[in-house]
């Protein structure tokens, strides 16, 4: 079955949060002293959550990935990624992560046909990494970005690119490219970080970026990309891997977006910026069908804001202001 909004726009991809919890701390993404975590109980059950995808997998998903907060803080993970890797329709099961408490399951994810994992990793620089994290734990990461490496898993490294925090991390980052099968994308910073903007505005766009990058390797050149990427990606002549740029604040690609958002609490997000249109926990939980659901979920799909811009005009709260862990990376 195949599955479109209102702008004839296929969607084939669910970014589902399975906790709002992390272990660190970053600049980006939450206040240095935390969130107010969700008591348990307002979590999707693993049961809602293979419930849930059955039925978006049966209308057309076909791509699930898997965020958090930090996805192996909440237990028996395995077990979830597993049970949704065995539904039918879900052909690509793939995940993100900090990497701090990945590496032990490294073998179990390679052996259950995990189709990549994004690493969030914004510097290579122990000092620099304590500072955007406030964690020390960047050998963590560093060890599961090995064993990924070493069991021929896919990767996507992730870099917000931060002003007076890591650009001088860009070249070094990139240069990851040279010697390893990996994909390093630098990423323009959101707002979704518990208290809104940093910056009064946005120096560090993509086209600085670009600029930036090109600076270093002129003889850097675009790659094609499939439908629905959010990506602009590049190959380095010489390098195994390559660089990409996500412009997820100047929302580029948003006409061909092809991705839908859960929360952990079971809020449908249809777009990134807005704030939640549907509560499918609740909805779930107060005895809907399977019928009603999807009834509620095509009647979604069909009201889409036709851009990131739009999205945020929508709100019913403003400004953007939640973090990035409440939503689901």
């Amino acid at each position: 079955m195949a599955l479109y909004d209102n702008h004839n726009r296929p969607l084939t991809y669910l970014r589902l949060s399975v906790t709002d919890r992390c272990n660190l701390r970053c600049f980006y993404c939450m206040p240095p002293e935390g969130l107010n975590w969700l008591p348990k109980s307002y979590l999707l059950t693993f049961e809602e959550i293979i419930r849930l995808v059955r039925l978006l997998a049966s209308l057309g998903i076909s791509k699930v990935r898997i965020t958090g907060g930090e996805p192996f803080v909440r237990a028996d993970l395995m077990k979830l990624l597993y049970r949704l890797s065995e539904i039918p329709g879900v052909n690509e099961l793939h995940l993100t992560t900090n990497g701090v408490l990945t590496a032990p399951y490294v073998p179990e994810l390679k052996k259950l046909g995990i189709a990549s994992v994004n690493l969030s990793l914004d510097t290579l620089d122990a000092g620099r990494f304590k500072a955007i994290a406030h964690r020390d734990e960047l050998k963590r990461v560093l060890n599961t970005l090995d064993s990924l490496l070493q069991h021929g898993i896919p990767v996507k490294i992730n870099t917000v690119v931060m002003e007076g925090k890591n650009t001088e991390d860009i070249y070094p980052m990139a240069g990851l490219t040279r010697n390893y099968p990996v994909s390093v994308r630098f990423i323009e910073e959101m707002p979704f970080n518990g208290r809104g903007s940093h910056y009064a505005m946005l120096t560090w766009n993509y086209k600085k970026i670009r600029e930036h990058l090109q600076a270093a390797w002129p003889d850097m050149k675009p790659l094609p990309t499939g439908p629905g990427a959010t990506a602009t990606v590049f190959e380095i002549p010489g390098h195994k891997g390559s660089v990409g740029i996500i412009a997820a604040f100047s929302r580029t690609f948003c006409g061909t977006c092809n991705r839908i958002r859960v929360t952990a609490q079971g809020m449908l997000k249809t777009c990134l910026y807005d704030n939640g249109v549907l509560s499918l926990r609740d909805l779930m939980r107060s005895g809907y069908s399977d019928e009603q659901l999807v009834s509620v979920l095509l009647s979604a799909f069909s009201q889409r804001p036709r851009n990131g811009f739009d999205a945020e005009a929508n709100r019913n709260t403003a400004p953007v202001r939640e973090s990035m862990a409440m939503i689901g990376g």
